[in-house]
């Protein structure tokens, strides 16, 4: 499927511009087609080439994907660069931003998705490391349909009392839509016991999802540059073909009116 790519810069309560980085599927000929949108979070460099990679790859099976640039408080729409000073300044970023922008800043991605004619009303959510985060709390808007969460940094730190004050582990009973979390199990970010509060709270507040860990993966091994040697594209793949089933199912069909029966599973082989 052809892809255009264009921006869009819309203001924010504290006065400054976000630029939202547009990839649109097109179907010649055929100008009034409508697809689903996704909001697509970067890491801490903001979008840098693989997320656009990334975004690019969803947008050709047939979604409006939309790449906020959230730290518009402290910099351009420019990403940040894979070394020392980026890091750092992505990391400084992350925490001092204030949880009420990043909530802002997902609110007007999904307005602007939703305000084009192109949008067929459906919205799902997906990123990495922070945007992993990000894709998770955004999923608290019952909009949202569907979020992928790549490698979920500090949800579970901010529920431990290790970080600042983020509610959205507590919240997640919230969320009406359908996930999809997934960890590598040498994720140092990510630790097994933070993994494991992530998956009860979701299932103790019967959140529907699927929570996958990857043997021997690391955290970002999604990322095609600069990964430090933890990149692995066959598990991307596998990953993305996860990814496609969920916004494909929850996205593109329209399900109705549910019947108000109970599901019973027959004990049967």
């Amino acid at each position: 499927m052809l892809i255009e790519d264009s921006f869009t810069d819309v203001k924010t309560s504290d006065g400054t511009k976000m630029r939202i980085f547009i990839f649109h599927p097109k179907i010649p000929n055929y100008p009034q087609v409508k697809f689903p949108g996704v909001v697509v979070y970067s890491e801490i460099y903001q979008v840098t080439p693989p997320v656009a990679r990334f975004a690019r790859d969803i947008a050709g099976q047939g979604f409006i994907v939309a790449c906020p640039s959230v730290y518009h408080n402290f910099e351009g729409p420019e990403a940040l660069a894979y070394d020392d000073e980026g890091t750092d300044k992505g990391n400084r970023y992350k925490i001092e931003k204030e949880l009420s922008s990043y909530d802002e800043d997902s609110k007007l991605t999904i307005d602007h998705l939703l305000s084009l004619p192109t949008c067929n009303g459906s919205i799902g959510a997906t990123g990495m490391c922070l945007g992993g985060h990000l894709a998770f709390r955004t999923a608290l808007d019952p909009r949202v349909s569907a979020a992928v969460c790549f490698f979920a940094t500090d949800i579970h730190i901010h529920a431990l009392g290790k970080g600042k004050n983020d509610d959205s582990l507590k919240r997640c009973g919230e969320i009406k839509g359908e996930l999809v979390m997934i960890f590598g199990d040498k994720d140092n970010h990510v630790f097994l016991e933070g993994r494991d509060l992530i998956r009860s709270e979701l299932r103790r507040n019967k959140v529907q999802m699927t929570f996958i860990e990857i043997n021997d993966a690391q955290h970002a091994f999604i990322r095609d540059e600069n990964s430090k040697g933890r990149y692995d594209p066959a598990v991307t793949k596998l990953c993305f073909d996860w990814l496609l089933e969920l916004f494909n199912r929850k996205l593109k069909l329209d399900y109705g009116d549910h019947d108000g029966k109970d599901r019973v599973i027959e004990d049967v082989c």
